[in-house]
């Protein structure tokens, strides 16, 4: 059976007066790529952001293999050390190359050496064809190579738990391919991923499970020949027909 990674229990945030998540449950087996789906502001970013600590919880329990990581008492950088994630917006360094932007959690995180990181680090960009832009600033590359990038730095540290945030909405169509190939490829070698997605041909050909969110709470998950096809919800049916015809 496949190891659990993450355990979401009851899941609660508020900004203000508004519940963002109400009472989210969700598990996560290594290997498992999960695509949340659902109309912005329907929490899957605030889900996100909870998971890493960006954002703590109401109520609720956060559990990353066994250790509970929504406990006041933790140290986030620790939790953050197993986690990658990568946003909207690349959130590349501008003032530093490719290559140093790849390896700075591997160098300052986890102490490697910078003789080892950099190996490392060209090993992944060489993988992805940046390996010639690795002494480059972020602004010499397009969209799509800067996002490449920022999926590589993540998993420069080989994470746990690979969180993805929209990683193709602030592209240009012709580049969204190129990052949507990449993560097939992390999928292939068994990464364990949480995607907040709106590409809807995408979650469904290469999530193991898809997640459908409606104003903070789960209301419809399973295979995504099951949420697709044949969805069960009345919202889910909605939503698709929206997005998804």
């Amino acid at each position: 059976m496949s190891e659990r990674v993450l355990t979401l229990s009851n899941i609660w945030k508020r900004f203000g007066d508004v519940d963002v998540l109400r009472g989210i449950d969700l598990e996560v087996n290594t290997h498992e790529v999960v695509a949340l789906i659902g109309a912005s502001g329907s929490g899957k970013s605030t889900l996100l952001r909870t998971i890493n600590l960006l954002e703590r919880i109401d109520d609720g329990q956060v559990m990353l293999r066994g250790t509970d990581i929504s406990d006041p008492a933790i140290k986030a950088d620790a939790v953050r050390a197993r986690i990658g994630v990568v946003f909207q917006h690349y959130n590349l360094f501008p003032h530093m190359s490719v290559l140093d932007n790849v390896t700075l959690a591997s160098r300052h995180v986890l102490g490697q050496s910078k003789d080892v990181a950099e190996a490392r680090g060209l090993e992944l960009l060489e993988r992805i064809g940046l390996a010639p832009q690795a002494r480059s600033f972020p602004d010499r590359l397009s969209g799509g190579q800067q996002q490449r990038a920022a999926i590589v730095r993540a998993i420069a540290t080989s994470p746990e738990l690979l969180l993805l945030d929209e990683v193709t909405s602030a592209l240009d169509p012709e580049l969204v391919a190129e990052v949507l190939d990449l993560v097939r490829e992390l999928k292939s070698e068994g990464t364990t991923i949480v995607m907040a997605t709106h590409e809807m041909a995408f979650a469904r050909d290469v999530a193991d499970r898809v997640v459908f969110l409606d104003k903070g709470v789960i209301a419809e998950q399973g295979p995504p020949a099951q949420v697709f096809g044949a969805p069960r919800e009345q919202r889910t049916k909605e939503f698709l027909g929206r997005t998804f015809p």
